[in-house]
């Protein structure tokens, strides 16, 4: 979509005003040392090697700043002074080369600033209030015995779903405020109607999910639907967990934390630019000017893509680049080198010795929002690849662990409650066994998806191992965590599933402790909510235990 941000235009044409003046200042220093060059021929290396150097920042930026003319000279003068060994510049090619100096200066007098940049760019998706309320969901379906059953299933996962029988009615709720997702039994439409889908995205900033429902798998169906804007497709019966997690993942995609991006350069005004231009299209930006922070900065921000200056007084980009690689935890956060810098075999030096890509100054806005936002989202989703369990996308087994050794110590320290909950599917070699390995993690899926949905997005959730889950609770005492997981059980019997035999239920048991008492702070709560959790189970499982002070003195 288009920069079209009022204030972020405002702030960009503040830039684009703050860096004439700047540029102002840096071309009265080259006139000066213009001067200095033609008194003194004589030892002249100093003065050509500082003309050089603001000559080099000049060509990297203006362009960005909507001074292309003033860039490309500054760039030529550069290459000329680069090029010519000291002892070639006799007295006619100095006096030219000071001639092009001094046109630099008029060149700046008379140019015009352009708007900003409104090329077309890709924006990532902002979370909206979403967390804040249900998600609506329209379902059209005419069968009223399978429509009940996507709905129930659906409002159990924590969804608000509204059923119609006829698309007249459809689109009427429709043209009374957009859903958050549509289900259509595409049986139930005609060709206008599939037009009318089809111009439902035109105009938004991002697709509005789709889910297909159909009798048979034609390729004529599914053709249909895909150009009816469908993400998903499921033929009747209907696996309404598998429907589920289809519709989850498209929220997932639609919906992620802003990219997190680190500059990393010496050019205030240009980082000042890169900076509101990523703001502008809701990222989180951390501008590095001394990089002497640079570990620090990397450990707090934790950035999904690094941009960096090449050149830089004391520092060079690849060094500290190289400083970046030494850490196995940043391996994955793509660096991408930002440079006036054209000789692509220094280019290629620098990328050898660590970096992902290079970018040569100057640069407009859209490209750079190209390029940060296709690193980052690749970035971002190796990541959770790597930290995620392939399955169900929740933590894996170590990394919950070590989300509730955090959330202890942060109660400890603050004095506030947290709950930890084991949750162990019932019964689940049967299932296994008696309907196909498929099937069992269609059952994983479907819990972890459940649990998902109903916890706070404060909460931190992760697959401890086969069908067992861990959740972990902040600011939630044991009575308020036995609750929740206690509506979540009874949710979660009600799911239904399509297995070899025809439709069945599951079940799961539950323990919990928590430390949410003085003399309880600081105990092993994963051992205590492991021994809640195989006390419900000998009681018959489907149930919900919390931990008991025998089972702290027991485990002492």
């Amino acid at each position: 979509m288009p920069i079209n941000n009022k204030a972020l235009q405002a702030q960009l044409r503040q830039l684009n005003n703050n860096f004439r003046i700047h540029a102002s200042h840096e071309l009265s220093a080259i006139l000066e040392l213009a001067d200095m060059l033609n008194r003194k021929p004589v030892d002249s290396e100093p003065i050509l090697l500082e003309l050089r150097n603001r000559l080099h920042k000049i060509a990297g930026s203006a362009g960005t700043f909507g001074l292309k003319t003033l860039g490309e000279n500054a760039r030529i003068l550069e290459l000329q002074i680069k090029n010519s060994p000291i002892h070639e510049l006799d007295r006619p090619a100095r006096r030219a080369l000071i001639a092009g100096l001094q046109q630099l200066s008029s060149q700046l007098a008379v140019a015009s600033v352009p708007p900003a940049d409104s090329t077309p760019v890709p924006v990532p998706a902002s979370d909206t209030n979403l967390t804040e309320r249900r998600r609506r969901i329209f379902l059209l379906e005419s069968n009223e015995t399978l429509s009940d059953d996507i709905c129930n299933t659906l409002n159990s996962f924590g969804y608000e779903t509204l059923g119609f029988s006829r698309f007249s009615d459809l689109s009427v709720a429709i043209e009374a405020g957009l859903p958050d997702a549509l289900i259509i039994d595409f049986s139930l439409i005609d060709q206008p109607a599939l037009v009318y889908l089809k111009d439902l995205h035109v105009g938004l900033s991002e697709s509005l999910p789709l889910i297909a429902l159909a009798d048979d798998h034609k390729f004529t169906k599914q053709l249909q639907a895909v150009r009816a804007g469908a993400q998903g497709f499921f033929t009747k019966p209907v696996d309404l967990p598998a429907l589920e997690n289809r519709l989850e993942s498209c929220f997932n995609k639609r919906h992620s934390e802003p990219f997190r991006v680190l500059i990393i350069d010496d050019d205030h005004a240009l980082a000042a630019r890169f900076e509101a231009v990523l703001r502008g299209s809701d990222m989180l930006v951390e501008v590095l000017l001394e990089p002497t922070g640079l570990l620090n900065v990397m450990a707090r921000f934790a950035p999904d893509v690094v941009l960096m200056d090449v050149n830089m007084p004391d520092y060079s980009g690849p060094e500290l680049a190289q400083i970046i690689r030494l850490n196995d935890d940043w391996l994955r956060v793509p660096i991408i080198y930002l440079s006036a810098e054209t000789d692509t075999r220094l280019q290629m030096a620098a990328l050898i010795k660590a970096g992902d890509d290079f970018i040569t100054k100057p640069i407009s806005d859209s490209d750079l929002l190209n390029a940060v936002f296709s690193r980052a989202q690749r970035a971002r989703r190796m990541g959770q690849a790597l930290a995620r369990d392939s399955l169900t996308g929740l933590l894996k087994h170590a990394d919950i662990k070590d989300q509730v050794v955090l959330e202890v110590e942060r109660s400890v320290r603050t004095r506030q409650p947290v709950s930890v909950a084991m949750i162990d599917i019932d019964l689940f070699k049967s299932v296994n066994d008696k309907h196909g390995h498929g099937m069992g993690d269609n059952v994983i899926r479907a819990l972890a998806n459940l649990l998902r949905q109903r916890l706070r997005k404060i909460d931190r959730l992760g697959r401890y191992g086969g069908e067992e889950f861990v959740a972990v609770l902040p600011a939630c005492n044991a009575v308020q965590a036995q609750h929740l997981l206690d509506e979540i059980r009874r949710d979660f019997n009600t799911l239904q599933f399509n297995g070899a035999d025809g439709l069945f239920n599951c079940s799961f048991s539950a323990g919990i402790s928590a430390c949410d008492n003085p003399d309880w702070w600081g105990n092993d709560l994963l051992e205590q909510a492991d021994k809640a959790l195989y006390r419900a189970k000998n009681l018959g499982r489907n149930r919900v235990e919390c931990s008991r002070q025998d089972d702290s003195e027991e485990q002492a």
